[in-house]
């Protein structure tokens, strides 16, 4: 019995201990380490290397809400006090390489290097820095292992960090170090685009903090921007033979999807944005194709040239669904697009992404106290109809000319759907998600997560959203 009693006591102990609040100033200095590796492999097989850490400028995260309880990300950066083991930082992330694993070119057994990097407060002595990656089970295990001595001098690059373009604030709301620090930065702007990016900046930042639950924590953020001149106007489009000579090395097709895009070039952008305290990169391009990207803690992209006139409310679409993935991890609701991955969802398998469920137990679906009272799990919704809808515009050619014209009236009756009365503003388990038309689940009926429009972020979503904002600013 005594044994039992000890056991217990020293996994209450334990737990204490972990979830205790890190004591700042005695793990850290106010600056940032950030810490560049290379992560390699293909399909079932992945390498981690070492590249090179820097010290930046002032921590611009919260001092207070150092440990990560919020359970994202297929990757889990950990830091720990080598001399105590005491856990000190841990934050969960999304990486190119691990949505490059899934596509057609890992499948054939071809290996591709990425660049990597993860950013935590400049520690005060040597760390044991860990990256976890998720099992098919989703329990983090830990792949990658180093130790980081600050105060030696081929470890740590502690140059001052500097650009030559301007760093300008575009909203201010109070210390860094109480906020969330969003980044915009331009590519493919030249010389004469800079007022272009100036305006950009500006009105995707108000359309940002015009959608809900954005707009009332709008004074939990600040913005700021760089002003990143390119030597050429707009970015590469390599299914057009188009090469730009722009700054940050953003490019369509990523993975061979005409409309992703995504920057391979980790280290330019990183020593770019260095200039400013960030906690999110949001990247415009200044170009014309529809399209974007966002990766979870890593950045989001979103094109800012619209050709039809009618349709410039597309951008703002973009910017804001691409945000939220890269702000909190949300993931796509929508399935009727063609995607590079292959088995991005393996069946059976709980996805970890807030808004998406396989369904595996109706009584504790994960968003379970948001589910509207009387709401049957599945939901109706009229699906049959709606995905004939989607199968005739999937026929259509994004890139033709005369492509919004016959995709209008398709697209009017599929949002008409999402209309419906009995299931606007409900919660609870909608089929169709996660590019799977079958065995996955959205929330609600419509989000913008979902749709091809400027509706809001549904409950669940919205929910995920305020559970970042309350880590950074609490």
């Amino acid at each position: 019995m005594r044994q039992v009693i000890v056991l217990c006591t020293l996994q209450i102990l334990l737990a204490v201990v972990v979830r205790a609040d890190v004591q700042f100033d005695r793990y850290f200095t106010d600056a940032t380490i950030r810490v560049d590796y290379y992560h390699t492999g293909t399909k079932g097989e992945e390498r981690f290397s070492m590249d090179r850490s820097y010290r930046e400028g002032p921590w611009p995260g919260s001092r207070t809400r150092l440990l990560d309880t919020l359970n994202l990300g297929e990757f889990l950066v950990r830091v720990y006090d080598q001399a105590t083991n005491v856990l000190l930082y841990s934050r969960g992330f999304s990486s190119m390489f691990q949505e490059w694993q899934t596509t057609d070119e890992a499948a054939t057994g071809a290996y591709r290097t990425f660049e990597e990097t993860v950013r935590f407060p400049f520690p005060r002595r040597t760390v044991q820095v860990t990256i976890a990656r998720r099992d098919k089970r989703m329990v983090f295990h830990d792949l990658f292992s180093l130790t980081i001595n600050p105060d030696d001098p081929t470890m740590v690059n502690k140059e001052k960090t500097t650009t030559a373009f301007p760093v300008v604030p575009l909203m201010s709301n109070g210390p860094s170090t109480e906020k969330v620090d969003i980044l915009i930065l331009g590519d493919g702007y030249a010389k004469d685009d800079m007022e272009k990016f100036r305006k950009d900046a500006e009105h995707f930042n108000s359309v940002m903090f015009s959608t809900k639950p954005f707009s009332k924590h709008k004074k939990d953020f600040n913005v700021w921007t760089i002003e990143v001149q390119s030597d050429e106007s707009g970015i590469d489009v390599p299914d057009k033979n188009v090469w730009k000579r722009n700054a940050l090395g953003s490019q369509y097709n990523t993975f061979g999807s005409a409309r992703y895009v995504l920057i391979a070039d980790n280290r330019r952008l990183r020593d770019i944005a260095a200039s400013a305290p960030y906690d999110y990169l949001c990247i415009l391009v200044n170009d014309t194709r529809y399209g974007g990207g966002g990766i979870f803690n890593l950045y989001a992209t979103t094109y800012t040239k619209e050709q039809n006139e009618g349709q410039r409310w597309q951008m703002d679409y973009v910017y804001v669904h691409e945000f939220g993935h890269s702000f909190a991890g949300l993931g796509d609701e929508y399935y009727g697009s063609s995607t590079a991955y292959n088995d991005f969802y393996p069946v059976g398998i709980e996805p970890w992404e807030p808004n998406i469920t396989a369904l595996l137990d109706k009584k504790n679906v994960k968003w379970k106290d948001l589910v509207t009272t009387g709401t049957e799990l599945p939901t109706s919704w009229g699906k049959a109809t709606y995905d004939s809808l989607e199968a005739e515009r999937g026929k259509l050619d994004r890139l033709a000319p005369d492509y919004y014209t016959k995709r209008e009236p398709l697209q009017k009756a599929a949002l008409e759907i999402l209309k419906t009365p009995d299931v606007v503003g409900k919660v609870g388990a909608f089929e169709g998600a996660g590019y799977a038309a079958k065995g996955l689940y959205r929330p609600s009926v419509d989000c913008r997560m979902f749709s091809l429009s400027t509706v809001d972020f549904d409950p669940v979503c919205s929910a995920a959203i305020e559970r970042v904002v309350e880590m950074y600013t609490k």
